[in-house]
């Protein structure tokens, strides 16, 4: 049986979310090909000598692309079996796909993905009015990915470290999140399991990716210490084997601070940068999004990093429908007040709240919230939503143009920052104040990727 398996955006890293299921495919006894969009050109040609084709759709930016190629599929051929497996695939399920996909599958996926293949091949699936939703929470046992059909490392994003570039590998050690943060996509599907994944397995792959030439590592749990029992004799392991390797994770607030005693240890490890959704430092919407924690302790929380030489890169949600123009100065206050101007992703001064098919955000009862609700975009796969004052929406449209041409044009991040300050204080009535202070040569070198994190 001849699958095609379809990755149109991975955050950057090689796409593990072909290598995984492409290796329990082809334990099922399939032939499999792999085609990632985000690196190499449409193959019409693979499409038309493939006898089923699914499509990755692991976050909302890969399920925005993976949707119009799965309708140049659909049109190419239409009797083709279809399907969209990942996180994302079942938050937009109902408004979206049902026209391009005859299976959409969440959760934990591979054995349901090589179960639809086992179905195609003896020629039990049809074409439906509606895609056929299944989703998997099993605890699964998980195959070594099949990195060998996926394009070099090297043609992805790489760890940018003190004047270097090193090419960096991607893995995941948990499936899932223990925390109903309500704008996330992660409740909808996992609903607070969390599901692990077998340390030799992890090992295994970290090790492949090295022979690959992989010099860093990326551990892209949804929380790398939703289970730090695992994750801290994990990061034993992997420094045992490989001294010279290092990585970074994403962490929420919380586990920052609660699991202090565990920092210097994965410090002296080879934690260089730990990623972490600050989201606002505005008290009320963090309640609002139920995120776990409070301006104060974000502070805390970048302090506690810097204390053992790990980087903070925080990540931020600076425009939902209870933001202030005053919001948006006091995050840019604690980007500056803590000296992290070159540590975030300018694109993060600019990010809309989603607010998908499935959000829990709309079971909410806040009246700011339902008064702000417009119709659902099937395009942008986001319900609408405008500010309480619209002169947010105007700054938020504003910082997106800036953002995104500072990007087009490799500006740096501090000059990108003193104009988005300079925007936010000319919309917001202020007058502009004294440029930014950045002493000359105190940004270059801090650890990051090569592409900005963007969901």
């Amino acid at each position: 049986m001849r699958t095609l398996l379809v990755s149109t955006y991975e955050l950057g890293h090689q796409p593990l979310h072909l290598a995984s299921p492409a290796a329990a495919l082809l334990e099922g006894g399939h032939e499999v090909r792999c085609l990632d969009l985000s690196v190499e050109p449409w193959r019409p040609e693979l499409v038309d000598s493939s006898d089923a084709v699914a499509f990755s759709v692991p976050m909302h930016t890969a399920m925005r692309l993976a949707l119009p190629a799965a309708r140049a599929v659909r049109r190419r051929r239409p009797d083709l079996p279809i399907c969209l497996y990942g996180l994302y695939a079942s938050v937009s399920r109902d408004l979206t796909v049902g026209a391009v996909a005859d299976r959409v599958i969440a959760g934990e996926y591979e054995a349901a993905l090589v179960a639809w293949v086992d179905e195609v091949a003896r020629g039990e699936e049809t074409r439906a009015p509606a895609a056929r939703f299944d989703l998997r929470l099993d605890r699964a046992s998980f195959s070594v990915p099949a990195r060998h059909l996926l394009p070099p490392l090297e043609r992805y994003a790489r760890l940018a470290l003190g004047g270097e570039e090193r090419v960096a590998g991607y893995v995941e050690a948990t499936h899932g999140c223990r925390h109903r943060c309500r704008h996330c996509p992660l409740p909808a599907v996992y609903d607070g399991a969390l599901r692990v994944v077998d340390r030799d397995t992890v090992l295994a792959d970290v090790e492949q990716l090295v022979e690959l030439g992989a010099r860093h590592i990326t551990f892209g749990d949804p929380d790398f210490l939703n289970g730090p029992t695992h994750s801290l004799r994990l990061v034993r392991a992997v420094r045992e084997r490989f001294p010279a390797l290092t990585f970074d994770c994403t962490v929420k607030v919380e586990h920052v601070l609660d699991h202090a005693e565990l920092w210097p240890e994965l410090a002296a490890s080879g934690c260089l940068f730990v990623v972490t959704a600050i989201e606002s430092l505005n008290d009320d919407i963090l309640g609002h999004l139920d995120k776990g924690h409070t301006a104060a302790e974000a502070d805390a929380a970048v302090e506690l990093l810097r204390e053992q030489g790990i980087e903070p890169r925080p990540t931020f949600l600076p425009f939902t429908p209870w933001t202030a123009l005053t919001d948006v100065l006091d995050l840019l206050g604690f980007v500056a007040r803590h000296d992290l101007v070159d540590n975030v992703d300018p694109v993060q001064y600019s990010l809309r709240l989603l607010l998908p098919e499935g959000s829990l955000l709309l079971d909410s009862r806040d009246s700011t919230l339902r008064r702000s609700l417009g119709c659902y975009d099937a395009e942008r796969l986001t319900y609408a939503w405008s500010a309480a004052d619209p002169m947010v929406d105007l700054l938020q449209a504003r910082l997106a143009a800036l953002t995104e041409q500072a990007a087009a044009a490799g500006e740096p991040a501090t000059d990108t920052f003193a104009r988005v300050r300079a925007a936010t204080l000319e919309v917001a009535g202020l007058e502009a104040e004294p440029a930014l202070a950045i002493p000359p040569g105190s940004t270059e070198g801090r650890p990051r990727l090569t592409e900005p994190w963007f969901c």
